[in-house]
This record gives C-alpha cells, sequence and structure tokens, in this order.
C-alpha cells in the first residue's frame, strides 16, 4: 500500500530524477513529506518562477528532463512565467503543483487556482489527476511527452487528497503509447531526394539552423553537410553554439541583431536550408523580404511549424540529425566557384566590429570569452545584456548558451544559471546580466549562498532598462519614459547574502575584476558600469526587410 504522493516520488525516481527545485505550501505537504526521507535532491529556491526556470536551465544544460515542485494557488501561478517560457524554446520541463481537495475544486476554496486551465495554451499537455492510482501512469506518460517529439513542458496537478489518497494494490506502470501522439523522426525519403537535389542546383546556398539543432543533438550533422557542400551557416540565438563560431563557414547570428554577413547572405541567397527554426518574426524582419530569390526547404520536427510563417518548396518533417544524415549521404563533396563564398567572406571583413571607446559592453563580453575555455556555460538576462552576449562571445559548442528566446523573460538568467549548475557542477557558469533583469530574480542569492553554488555573475550595468532605452532613443526622440533605474548597491546586496563581489567603474578595471571573478571558488556578482547610452548594433527596425539595417559597424 502506497499513497498518492509516495507514488509520485516512485514515478520520479523511475524516470531518473535527480534535481527537483521547488517551494512548499500546505496544499502539497504530503509530497514534501515523502521527500524527507526520499534519496532525491530537493532545491530550496526562494521564488516559484525561479524554480521554473532553474528547472529550465537544467534541461537545457544537461539535455534530460528538469523538473520542478510548487503549491496550488499562488505557488501554481508563479511557474506560469516558468512554463511559458519553456514552452516557446521547446524545453523538456515536468512542473508538478499541488492542489486543493478534490471535494473543494471549483468553490473558490483557500488557495485554489485552476491551474490545467491558465496553463493549457502554454504547456504541451497536462494533467488534473483525480485518482491516486493513476499517478504511476501519468508521471511515465507525462516524461515521455516532455522529451519527445517537439521537446515542452507537461503539468501534473494533485489535489491533496489524491496525495493522501491510499493505493492497494499498486498498479504496473506501462510504457507510454498514447493514441494520437506520434512523433515523426525520419525524413519523408522523396522529400530528402528534393532536397538533395535543390543543394546540388544551388549557386548560393545557406543554411539557417536554430534551436531544433541543439534539441536534436545535430550540431555534427550540420557541419558535416555545410563542410561536405561549402554552405555558410546562418545561427538563430537559440542555435548559437551548434557550429563553432569561429568555423569559416559560420556567419554568426541571423536576424534582428545579427551579423551583416548573415543578414545579407540569407536576401541574396537562392536555397534556404532551414534547420530546427520557425521563422521567428525577430530573425525575418518582414517575412516579404526574407531569402526573397531562395528555394526554401524546411526541416522540423514540429508539422505546425513549417509553412506557418514562411512558404516552403520542400517540407521535410523529422528529427534533424536523421533527417540532416539522410540527406548527406546522398551528396558527394562539392566546391563553390562561383565567388559564394568569396563574396560572404568579404561581407565578413568589411563589417568587422571595431573597438569602442570607454567602458565597451562588447569589450567585457570578449574579455570574458578569453578567460574561459569552450566548457563553459554562459547564461544570459534579456535585453542589451542578452545580444551583447550573442553577439560578442565565441560559441564553439551546443549547450554553453542558455537564454530565454522566445517569450524574452527578464528574471530567466540567474536561476536558470543556477540549474546549469546542478546539471553541470564541474563546469563554469556565468551569467551576463543587466542591472535591470537581475533585480527580477536577485532573491535567489540566498539559493546560491545555501547551496554553495559557484555561479559568476557579470552586470553590465548602465542604470536603464537599456534595450527599451534604446528603442525610446532611436523610435522615441529620446523620450525616456520610465527607463531610468535608481543606483544599486550589488556588491553590498551580494555581501548581505555570504556572496563576494566588486564593481568596475574604469576600464583599465575590466581585466583584473573578470579575472577575480572567474578566481574566486565561489559565487561571485562583478558589477560593470558600463557606458550608460551604449547601443546593441547593427539593428533592423520593426517592421523592415533584414537587410535594411541601422547602426552597422565599420
Amino acid at each position: 500500500m502506497k499513497t498518492g504522493a509516495r507514488l509520485l516520488v516512485d514515478g520520479l525516481q523511475r524516470e531518473g530524477v535527480e534535481t527537483i527545485f521547488g517551494y512548499p505550501g500546505g496544499a502539497v505537504l504530503p509530497v514534501y513529506d515523502e521527500l524527507y526521507d526520499a534519496p532525491l535532491r530537493h532545491v530550496l529556491v526562494r521564488h516559484e518562477q525561479a524554480a521554473a526556470h532553474a528547472a529550465d536551465g537544467y534541461a537545457r544544460a544537461s539535455g534530460k528532463t528538469g523538473v520542478c515542485l510548487a503549491t496550488s494557488g499562488p505557488g501554481a501561478c508563479n511557474l506560469v512565467t516558468g512554463i511559458a517560457t519553456a514552452y516557446m524554446d521547446s524545453v523538456p520541463l515536468v512542473a508538478v503543483t499541488g492542489q486543493v481537495p478534490t471535494t473543494m475544486l471549483g468553490n473558490d476554496a483557500f488557495q485554489e487556482s485552476d491551474i490545467t486551465g491558465i496553463t493549457f495554451p502554454i504547456t504541451k499537455h497536462n494533467y488534473l489527476v483525480k485518482d491516486a492510482a493513476e499517478i504511476g501512469q501519468v508521471v511515465r506518460d507525462a516524461f515521455y511527452i516532455a522529451g519527445t517529439g517537439r521537446q515542452g513542458p507537461v503539468l501534473i496537478d494533485l489535489p491533496k487528497d489524491v496525495m493522501t489518497a491510499q493505493v492497494d494494490p499498486v498498479p504496473e506502470v506501462q510504457e507510454a503509447r498514447l493514441r494520437g501522439y506520434q512523433p515523426t523522426y525520419e525524413g519523408h525519403p522523396r522529400q530528402v531526394e528534393r532536397a538533395v537535389a535543390l543543394i546540388q542546383e544551388a549557386e548560393r546556398p545557406l543554411l539557417y539552423i536554430g534551436g531544433g539543432v541543439v534539441a536534436s543533438g545535430a550540431a555534427a550533422e550540420v557541419l558535416a553537410l555545410a563542410e561536405l557542400t561549402a554552405i555558410p551557416v546562418a545561427s538563430t540565438l537559440m542555435g548559437l553554439g551548434a557550429v563553432p563560431c569561429d568555423h569559416p563557414l559560420s556567419l554568426g547570428m541571423i536576424g534582428m541583431h545579427g551579423t551583416e554577413a548573415a543578414n545579407f547572405a540569407v536576401t541574396e541567397c537562392d536555397l534556404l536550408i532551414a534547420v530546427g527554426v520557425r521563422f521567428d518574426d525577430r530573425v525575418t524582419g518582414r517575412v516579404e523580404a526574407f531569402a526573397p530569390q531562395a528555394a526554401v526547404v524546411h526541416i522540423d520536427i514540429d508539422p505546425a511549424e513549417i509553412g506557418k510563417n514562411k512558404p516552403v518548396d520542400v517540407p521535410i518533417v523529422g528529427d534533424a540529425r536523421l533527417v540532416l544524415a539522410a540527406i548527406t549521404a546522398k551528396l558527394a563533396r562539392q566546391e563553390r566557384g562561383n565567388g559564394w563564398l568569396s563574396r560572404v567572406r568579404r561581407w565578413q571583413e568589411e563589417n568587422a566590429p571595431a573597438p569602442a571607446a570607454g567602458l565597451d559592453p562588447a569589450g567585457v563580453i570578449r574579455q570574458m570569452n578569453a578567460l574561459l575555455d569552450d566548457e563553459a556555460i554562459i547564461v544570459s538576462e534579456v535585453g542589451q545584456n542578452q545580444m551583447w552576449a550573442a553577439q560578442h562571445y565565441c560559441f564553439r559548442r551546443p549547450r554553453t548558451w542558455l537564454t530565454s528566446g522566445g517569450l524574452g523573460t527578464m528574471g530567466y538568467g540567474f536561476p536558470a544559471s543556477i540549474g546549469a549548475q546542478f546539471a553541470c557542477p564541474d563546469r563554469t557558469v556565468a551569467l551576463v546580466a543587466g542591472d535591470g533583469s537581475f533585480q527580477m530574480n536577485i532573491q535567489e542569492l540566498g539559493t546560491v549562498v545555501e547551496y554553495k553554488v559557484p555561479v559568476k555573475v557579470v552586470i553590465l550595468n548602465n542604470l536603464y532598462l537599456g534595450m527599451v532605452r534604446q528603442w525610446q532613443e532611436l523610435f522615441y526622440d529620446r523620450r525616456y519614459s520610465y527607463t531610468e533605474l535608481s543606483p544599486v548597491d550589488f556588491v553590498g546586496i551580494a555581501r548581505a547574502y555570504g556572496v563576494e563581489g566588486r564593481r568596475v567603474e574604469d576600464p583599465d578595471e575590466v581585466g583584473p575584476g573578470l579575472e577575480e571573478c572567474f578566481g574566486t571558488e565561489g559565487a561571485f556578482v562583478l558589477d560593470v558600469r558600463i557606458e550608460r547610452e551604449a547601443n546593441v548594433f547593427p539593428m533592423v527596425p520593426a517592421g523592415a526587410a533584414i537587410n535594411e539595417m541601422i547602426g552597422r559597424r565599420g
């Protein structure tokens, strides 16, 4: 005989879960009582939103499914932003929430919220379990759904009386087989043949890769195809690291703050091979002007993405790794003797970044890059800090860059970096933050101290909500409406929690500051006072064509 709460813990262990990020409350206490003796590591965060982001960071860094736990009502609702963040970026996550007893559902009971209804549009699937005997199978199915096909979050809502109910006998858990859910992994052979023919005929082909390449483990297959056929590669924000940034065929990031070479290449290519991407508006700009001369091959495991934003000539539904391997196996080595690669390289050379005066945020990122090895995991908040890190850090391996791409969640980075450090305790995890975004989950300094998490925090501090201010400067005649922030003593706050820190206000102090930050054994907060009105360039204004960049470097 076992309780529902015990069956949940058994199910988590059966799925190989080692770490849970959570915050207790009355409705979920039966689970916490079981966790007291369970061989699972529970990390007590300081806010439920941080639990979801930490589980997300754990998943992105490790490739495993992350798990978070919260109580009913406000606890469950505080998970919503983290669940939505994971949903937008296709991160495997299982969120478990406590709920009021089944007899009180729908009665506006204390701390009741309809969390399955609330999360319906932002989860891949969710469950309200009313029979404790079903818990084991629900856990098995939830992990299967979260981690297969296009990955994403699944929520399990457990009423308190279901957690305490006694189950005897305990049903045997079966393999997950869900009617109507059968992800397609192999690409259709006829479409693969069509893609091969287009690659052989193309004069100006371009690979456009995204987070789906990282999720499927297809980095080696992308590089093999690119090198075999001499095709340059442009990456979305989410795809950075899949191809080494300093590879001769890498054009870096594409899109609103992408490189000139990537944006010009997509405008002039005659074949676009899109892999694990969703033609996001921050990438395409005005979609009619995105790859206007190109035939489009789109490879994605989610059929709903194909043709959603951009018409496609060759749709291939399947796992990126398997499809790319099938395409590459049918191709012979090709050379590009028509000047396409020379032209792309000329764009790169003509638009190489120039050094900036003062305390330049790009220079801070480049110095970080020089100090850290290829195994380091870089996490960002959202805004200018995110774009500077994406533009100027050289990512060479998948799963070394964690950021909120789809939802753009300020406050994501710090808890996600904690999750990444739990997933990869032997690697350096560094957070690039803005002063605004770091304050959104600054309370997690308490978690860092309690669990001795050696996360390194580098704040690019301009006393502004920087990206919003940049838009106000460029498009609202410098009317900085409510984007200026008061100075904060981040070093003092860090020390109050028990974390070491240092403030840098002079360009000559950046190097020593970073060396102290990364040389310190435990966590460290480095507050770098950058140029207040530094901007992220180049930039494609909203609604413009992708090659209509302003503030181009030169």
